[in-house]
Formats: structure tokens, C-alpha cells, sequence
């Protein structure tokens, strides 16, 4: 799939959506270097959300289904805030896990887009005006990020989106340090252990 491109099922949240809920803290004792363990984030990730939160569908579609460890949603629209709360960076690390590629929401807490692009994890996009309330979980949607837009296939309708700048070469780079490695700030992996 195209890095200009992404395209699945959305999942839907309202405003305020905290990294508790993300990955409740509970969930936050296993090693993210054991694969057996690390895959735990991804079967954990949005199961803090309450059924009621604004947004979510009635009879509560479990983000993660029961004895599964990655999403069919590969895709979370949300509204503002998305991502308040602590500061922990296991919030977009469990997402990606699960199999996250994107979510858009109109704000973000300034910490959770900071460890989305740092780190790699997601894309956290920003919408342009508050669009929760226009998408269903379940709806088929294609982001263009060349076009910055996200329209839901299920409706046809499109919205604007806000580009993602300079974050972008640090997300596809896979993280803050792969990216200082490709543009030559640090050194390769090989030679820093040298």
C-alpha cells in the first residue's frame, strides 16, 4: 500500500478519549521487547473506552475482538483531545500494535501526537473541523495524504484534513532516531556501536 494512501474500516470515538482508556494501566506490565508479551498491547488497546463514551457504537464493537491481538480498525476517528491524560508513550505503541495506521481527530493532547511522531507509531492526523459525528464504526474510509482528505466510502462524503508537515518524514522514517539517522544527524546503528 502506498505511504500516500490508507484505506480500512474506522473505528469511532468521541472527545476526550484519554491514555487510560487507550491502554488502561493495568495493562501497562508487559515487556515490549518479548513478542509474546509486547502483541498484549495490541489486545488491550482502546479497552478503557466506556460503552457511553460519545461516539462509540451502541452495543459496544470491541476495538480488539476476544482472543484476538491486532483491530480490524485500522483506522480510529475521534474529536478533540484525543490522547489527554498521562504521558505515557504506550498509548500510540499499543494502537500500532493493534494494527493502527491513523487517527484523525480535530486536537490532540501535546504529548500523545509528540509519541505518535517520535516514535513512529501512527499518524495522528488532524481534522479540520470536528468529524466524529459523521462516521459509524464499521465505515469503509480512504485517507489521501497527498490531498489531505479522509472520505468515508460508506457515505461519500469528504472532509479536509490538516497536512502532517515536516512530522511526516519523521513517521516514515519510523521514528525521531531512524530519522536523524537517515538525514545523517547521528550515526548509523553499526557505527555508533564502534
Amino acid at each position: 500500500m502506498s505511504q500516500n494512501k490508507i484505506t480500512g474500516t474506522v473505528y469511532v470515538v468521541g472527545d476526550n478519549v484519554d491514555t487510560d482508556q487507550i491502554i488502561p494501566a493495568k495493562h501497562l506490565v508487559y515487556d515490549t521487547h518479548s513478542p509474546e508479551e509486547r502483541k498484549l498491547y495490541g489486545k488491550y488497546a482502546m479497552s478503557g473506552v466506556p460503552e457511553d463514551k460519545s461516539g462509540l457504537p451502541k452495543g459496544g464493537v470491541k476495538f480488539v475482538k476476544e482472543g484476538e491481538f491486532e483491530s480490524e480498525f485500522p483506522i480510529i476517528v475521534g474529536g478533540k483531545n484525543f490522547g489527554c491524560g498521562s504521558s505515557r508513550e504506550h498509548a500510540p505503541l499499543a494502537l500500532q500494535i493493534a494494527g493502527v495506521k491513523a487517527v484523525i481527530a480535530q486536537t490532540y493532547a501535546r504529548i500523545f501526537y509528540r509519541n505518535s511522531v517520535d516514535g513512529g507509531f501512527l499518524k495522528p492526523l488532524e481534522s479540520v473541523e470536528n468529524i466524529f459525528k459523521s462516521f459509524s464504526t464499521g465505515d469503509k474510509v480512504e485517507i489521501e495524504l497527498d490531498a489531505n482528505k479522509i472520505t468515508n466510502k460508506t457515505t461519500g462524503k469528504t472532509f479536509e484534513l490538516r497536512p502532517l508537515g515536516d512530522a511526516a518524514d519523521i513517521i516514515n522514517a519510523g521514528g525521531l532516531f531512524a530519522y536523524a539517522r537517515k538525514i545523517g544527524m547521528i550515526k548509523p546503528k553499526a557505527e555508533a556501536n564502534v
